[in-house]
């Protein structure tokens, strides 16, 4: 219990996950692997369940290399054989799951498609990748974490999915249900003293997002979009969040999603009236 003559050292314990097992999806790259990192390096025993071999072994050996414990896993977490097989061989590796990590997803072929001339298959697909990875991985591991009496999920939603957007209308539409799965999983699972909540990324610089680079630099790109903070983020900011929704520093919080994105979304035009009247008033 932290109290007001309570020492540095205790309260940043708070957020330290030493010995905890977490299951990171799609954590060969971008914010999976920046997530990873992060719970490796503030104690967690990670399982590093990605599809593509090279990038979950390269991974799973950075993390060994500054001390820490990784279970390299090639999952496909769409099938719900491979999602079991993850499950349990990470029970037969750690003996529990702590943490689980819901982030794989995507956007894929839907980029700029309008609702007239959208193919079904690419609504489909990114409905599947985002929705029934996260319903599988959090059916499996939920059942295990009801045994411990203890446990704790995080999704990864977007932006995208608290605000319309005009050309990302399945990857929106998925990852707003996911801010809804979230809600919905923190009241089914709180009687099993299982804490449930999202992170909801905005313009976060990876190697994904190199596609945007014809719009020009990611900073310049989040100030004329609207960012308050007038910058991009980079993985560590979801990390950090992640960090935080997993560890006992939030103990009491759960159905929450946290908008990792620079600040409220104002539009390009608001953000440009704001800096407008801000000019010459800055001390």
């Amino acid at each position: 219990m932290i109290t007001q003559g309570s020492k540095k050292e205790e309260i940043l314990s708070k957020f330290a996950l030493e010995g905890r097992v977490a299951i990171v999806t799609g954590s060969g790259s971008g914010i999976g692997e920046g997530i990873a990192l992060g719970f490796a390096g503030v104690g967690a025993h990670i399982v590093v369940a990605e599809l593509n071999r090279e990038r979950c072994e390269a991974v799973a050996k950075k993390i060994r290399a500054f001390g820490g414990k990784a279970l390299p896993m090639v999952t496909d977490v769409l099938d719900n054989q491979q999602v079991k097989n993850m499950v349990d061989k990470t029970l037969a590796e750690f003996g529990k799951i702590d943490i689980l990590v819901n982030n794989v997803g995507g956007t894929y072929a839907t980029q700029g498609a309008m609702l007239m001339e959208m193919a079904e298959e690419s609504w489909d697909k990114v409905i599947k990748i985002n929705l029934k990875s996260t319903f599988l991985c959090s059916k499996m591991v939920s059942q295990v974490m009801a045994r411990q009496k203890r446990g704790n999920i995080i999704n990864i939603a977007s932006a995208a999915g608290l605000r319309p957007h005009p050309v990302q209308l399945p990857y929106g539409t998925a990852k707003a249900a996911i801010v809804h799965f979230t809600e919905s999983m923190a009241v089914q699972l709180a009687q099993y003293n299982i804490r449930v909540n999202c992170i909801a990324p905005g313009k976060i610089v990876t190697a994904g997002t190199a596609y945007l680079s014809y719009m020009g630099d990611s900073h310049e790109r989040a100030r004329k979009e609207g960012a308050p903070l007038a910058k991009a983020g980079q993985t560590e900011d979801a990390a950090l969040a992640a960090i935080y929704l997993a560890s006992d520093a939030s103990d009491y919080v759960t159905g929450v999603t946290i908008p990792v994105m620079g600040g409220p979304y104002m539009g390009g035009i608001m953000m440009k009236y704001a800096e407008e009247r801000w000019a010459g008033k800055k001390s």
